[in-house]
């Protein structure tokens, strides 16, 4: 393994990384920080492991201070950095500017940016339900409410099943607009147990930005009961349907008992339903709200059918209908534990 220029170690004299610069561990500590800084490097690999890798296994030589000294430190540091990596990699925890999930931004935890899109697509959701409570002032208008409300998440399962659909059969990390998201469902595939590791506002910001901007008309526009329910439940179901696919690759020992039960009951994505999906050729249950269309669309050949006419019409073969490609092939382990099935 060839280490990237960025990440070895290249200390010259009088430099914060040549070994006469430090004589403590937090002086280490922080010489390491700073070239991981200086080399551009965004993944988030943990300085005071490397650095115990570099104190414990390989043992700085406490004497010589001539060029040798530096030699052998460069060596050595080379070596530690990647045999920390191997190491990382084994585990799937490595952090690179392109990550397990393919994703540009390779961290897996929330920042205020993602957080503050998901506040913002909160809010606007609930203000189509403060709406809907301000309206529904009648029997009538709080029946028209609650079907609105059901039709609403019946819908938003096929909307996420179709959308699914598309993104893993069509395009490619190129393509406008939809190119990042085609990447992530692509290094979903490769590795499926990473998206039970992202932390829940980096899991859904990307969904919560659109939905704030559309709901943005509606908000201003006088009340409907049975529309502002619809809408409300809708995009609610879309935005939070990338936590309820979480849960369905998540091992059923480490779901809240409430989730496991809505799983049960059809109500959220069942786990067997969707590790379907995830054996070849993966051309059925693409829906991730609750599913209840999975088994309408499997036995009709929807899907097989709407990829026919996209072949005829404009010659654009999907995905499925040809062997799986190295790209979408899953590797390693299906759970995040390194197991293929729930009952291991």
């Amino acid at each position: 393994m060839d280490l990237p220029m960025a990440l070895r170690f290249s200390p010259l004299p009088c430099s914060p990384l040549h070994p006469s610069s430090y004589s403590s561990r937090g002086e280490l500590r922080l010489s390491l920080a700073s070239h991981w800084q200086h080399a551009k490097i965004t993944s988030p690999i943990r300085v005071a492991t490397l650095m115990k890798v570099v104190l414990a296994e390989q043992r700085l030589p406490k004497s010589s201070r001539g060029d040798d000294h530096v030699v052998v430190f460069q060596e050595m540091a080379n070596a530690s950095v990647k045999k920390f990596i191997l190491m990382d990699e084994a585990v799937g925890k490595v952090r690179t500017p392109t990550n397990e999930l393919s994703i540009p931004d390779a961290s897996l935890e929330s920042t205020w940016v993602h957080r503050l899109w998901v506040g913002a697509g909160s809010i606007a959701i609930g203000c189509m339900f403060y709406k809907v409570v301000e309206v529904a002032d009648s029997p009538v208008a709080v029946a028209s409410a609650i079907v609105a409300a059901i039709v609403g998440y019946v819908l938003a399962d096929l909307g996420t099943g179709i959308y699914h659909w598309g993104i893993d059969n069509y395009g490619d990390a190129n393509t406008p607009i939809f190119g990042s998201q085609i990447s992530a469902f692509q290094g979903h595939h490769k590795k499926p147990w990473t998206i039970t590791k992202r932390q829940f506002s980096n899991n859904i910001h990307a969904l919560a930005r659109p939905a704030f901007f559309a709901l943005l008309p509606f908000i201003l526009l006088s009340s409907n009961s049975a529309l502002d329910a619809f809408l409300g439940v809708f995009l609610a179901s879309v935005v939070f349907s990338q936590q309820f696919h979480s849960w369905a690759h998540a091992k059923k020992t480490e779901l809240p008992a409430v989730v496991l039960r809505l799983q049960e009951m059809g109500l959220l994505l069942p786990q067997k339903m969707h590790g379907a999906h995830h054996r070849p050729p993966y051309h059925i249950n693409y829906c991730i709200v609750s599913g209840i269309w999975n088994p309408v669309l499997n036995q009709t050949g929807f899907f097989t059918k709407l990829e026919s006419a996209i072949y005829l019409r404009w010659g654009m073969k999907p995905r499925t209908w040809s062997d799986t490609t190295p790209e979408w092939m899953q590797e390693g382990s299906y759970f995040a534990d390194g197991t293929h099935s729930d009952s291991e």
